[in-house]
């Protein structure tokens, strides 16, 4: 009888004349068709990467109320070499498919995953399928550690945004004063030059004064 157990059924090895026939003859093959180099842009050659460890992905799916698998790969924390901001990158390792793509920003919160100290779940509006939408995720790691890593550096970045958010607020609540006070003191300069304009309209000048003088001489003479 066949075995039943899959695992069982491995191929026998080679014979000595069978792997012969896989000599290396020498023989130089040239290709029929030559294909060029394409150069593959990813849209993160302007970003640095802070994060980048091997996990697997879940988003909860509502409607039917489980978790479902996103895909197995690398997943990123981007840091813009301009901006500073970071986002969460995720592809799927055979396919290189997007499987997360949204930013850090300051209210996200992440926590570990009940039950499961190589997890770890959030909420974010996440683009990986082109359009923006709210996402619960779960990532599980292949330790405790990368997934402690993960979590401390994503509190870490998400507080660093908070603040450069207040910062950012600050600088501009700054600038509006400063603009307030500059086109206040200007109005001030153009007011009292207007009040001078007047004055020195309505008071008669110096050779007026004489010639009303000579007039009032020559009446009387």
């Amino acid at each position: 009888m066949a075995p039943t157990d899959p695992e069982r059924n491995e191929p026998e090895e080679e014979t000595a004349e069978a792997a012969g026939d896989d000599e290396d003859t020498g023989a130089v093959v040239q290709p029929i068709v030559k294909l060029e180099e394409v150069a593959v842009t990813t849209g993160e050659e302007d970003e640095e990467a802070l994060f980048d460890v091997k996990a697997k992905l879940y988003r909860f799916d509502k409607e039917g109320n489980q978790w479902k698998e996103r895909g197995v790969g690398s997943v990123k924390l981007l840091k813009h070499k301009e901006t500073g901001k970071v986002r969460l990158v995720m592809r799927q390792s055979k396919t290189l498919k997007i499987c997360a793509n949204h930013l850090i920003f300051p209210t996200l919160s992440i926590q570990e995953h009940v039950g499961n100290d190589k997890s770890c779940v959030w909420h974010a509006p996440d683009f990986a399928d082109g359009e923006l939408k709210d996402e619960l995720f779960c990532i599980r790691f292949g330790s405790v550690e990368n997934c402690k890593k993960f979590m401390e550096m994503v509190q870490e970045i998400a507080e660093s945004m908070g603040k450069k958010g207040v910062e950012n607020k600050d600088a501009a609540a700054t600038a509006d004063l400063l603009d307030k006070l500059s086109v206040g003191g200007e109005k001030k300069e153009a007011e009292s030059s207007s009040s001078t304009a007047q004055e020195s309209e309505s008071k008669p000048s110096e050779p007026a004064k004489e010639k009303e003088a000579v007039k009032e001489a020559q009446s009387e003479d």
